[in-house]
């Protein structure tokens, strides 16, 4: 794995890292029923770009394949 492959791997364990995080938080804060809607929308709004950011690091990890 080069350099950059490995630098591509370890951003994606800290971003999931922090969407369990969010995650935790999220279902501790509708568990409690102590929360304010625009906090939650905001979380999880977090949680998604999260998602979205794991996603578009891994397809940076897929090597082009020739059709």
């Amino acid at each position: 794995m080069n350099t950059s492959h490995a630098l591509l791997h370890q951003r994606i364990v800290e971003l999931e890292v922090e969407h369990r995080d969010l995650d935790a938080v999220i279902e501790t804060l509708v568990s409690d029923g102590r929360h304010e809607e625009l906090q939650l929308r905001r979380l999880k709004k977090r949680k998604l770009q999260l998602k979205d950011n794991i996603t578009l690091l891994k397809m940076q990890l897929i090597p082009d394949i020739p059709a």
